[in-house]
């Protein structure tokens, strides 16, 4: 086998740069209330779920319900975006070559569904294809990243067994969400550095990889188990 039996990419930060947007409407919020936000509170709320991100801004003094604090950085996030899509270096192409080869690709993200379906139906218009076979939102889950749930649903709807795919992740709720969940994870670091999260198969990046290497990565994690 050339190609792994389902690739599951993560979204933010790892398909597409929308990191900078989420910290930018982040950063705002917290300037709005007063609160000292540092970049160590930044890298915290990466890759988490958007509720709990929610929780956290109340629990340090932002006087809202959760689900107003997600809808206006949801709202930012899309305003940021416009009609673009700022993808990261590699992600789109990799996409392209999976698709091209048949291999089932889900999408998994804490991002809300109103993200999903905007970069969904750009992407597709990008490709002349639908980009994934099955898309989890982060208002999907009962439990968010780092739950096994969100990947748990995307191997569910795609039919695969988790031990034959593959998970792509930039940040380290996603991986360990993934790991726990079975899967091969893929760390490309991007606003924290996944890489160092034991478990993880470390790419600087997405530029040049094919479904071969993917599938090279299971073997790989396939090996050292049996040696282990």
């Amino acid at each position: 086998m050339t190609s792994p039996a389902a690739v599951l990419f993560d979204l933010d930060g790892t398909l597409i740069d929308t990191e900078p947007l989420w910290m930018a409407a982040e950063d705002r919020l917290a300037a709005e209330h007063g609160i000292d936000w540092t970049a160590d509170d930044q890298a915290a709320l990466v890759g988490v779920d958007l509720w709990d991100g929610a929780r956290t801004f109340i629990a340090r003094g932002v006087p809202m319900e959760a689900d107003a604090i997600v809808a206006r950085l949801v709202g930012e996030v899309l305003e940021g975006l416009g009609g673009d899509l700022p993808a990261r270096p590699g992600a789109i192409e990799l996409l392209a070559s999976l698709r091209a080869a048949g291999v089932p690709v889900a999408l998994v993200t804490m991002s809300t569904r109103a993200i999903v379906d905007r970069v969904e139906a750009t992407l597709a218009a990008r490709l002349g294809i639908a980009p994934f076979d099955a898309t989890v939102a982060g208002d999907d889950c009962e439990r968010g990243k780092p739950d096994p749930e969100p990947y748990e649903r995307a191997l569910a709807l795609l039919g695969v067994e988790a031990s034959r795919a593959v998970a792509v992740e930039d940040s380290f709720t996603g991986a360990r969400s993934a790991l726990a969940a079975g899967l091969t994870t893929i760390g490309v670091p991007h606003a924290v550095d996944v890489s160092q999260l034991p478990g993880v198969v470390h790419w600087p990046s997405l530029a040049g990889r094919t479904p071969a290497d993917l599938q090279a990565a299971i073997e790989e994690r396939d090996a050292l188990g049996a040696r282990a």
